[in-house]
């Protein structure tokens, strides 16, 4: 059996020792060791995208990452997007106001990913959001929403009705 290793990550500009097992993937320790349960675990596969999270301004699966490769890492979830005091961020705003979420399973990870995708283009076409939304799944709104809340959100970034 492998020793447990020592690291250090930030996760919503907060630092975190833990003593992991090398075998540990990241999501795991997001939600079970740290608490952070908004990352959920959908398939532990990489396929469904809901454990997406910020990983030093990238948006990745963290069922993909062992917690040990995340050392020293600044991590962004879906618990740091509202302002202190409760307020929604824009994004989340955008996908409450144009229906961008119906069960909310997949709604953590979309919202990560909207985040990370908007900083890189934030002004994006649909066919360009569909796109950036490939590799996140959503069982029960057809997408159509999701793209609406996404252009939605791009455009009250744009504006200055950021949170």
């Amino acid at each position: 059996m492998a020793e447990d290793i020592s690291i250090t990550i930030v996760i919503n500009g907060k630092e975190h020792a833990l003593e992991v097992e090398p075998r540990l993937l990241l999501v795991h320790a997001i939600r079970d060791r740290l608490g952070y349960t908004g990352t959920h675990v959908g398939c532990d596969t990489s396929q469904c995208g809901a454990c997406t999270v910020i990983i030093d301004g990238a948006a990745i699966k963290s069922c993909t990452l062992l917690a040990v490769q995340a050392d020293g890492a600044r991590i962004e979830t879906i618990e740091g997007m509202a302002s202190e005091d409760g307020e929604l961020h824009v994004i989340q705003r955008a996908f409450s106001e144009k229906h961008g979420l119906q069960c909310g399973f997949c709604t953590p990870g979309m919202v990560m990913l909207t985040k990370a995708f908007l900083a890189e283009n934030p002004n994006p076409t649909d066919a360009e959001i569909r796109h950036a939304l490939a590799g996140n799944l959503c069982r029960c709104t057809g997408y159509q929403n999701i793209v609406r809340s996404i252009s939605f959100a791009a455009e009250s970034l744009s504006t200055g009705a950021a949170s």
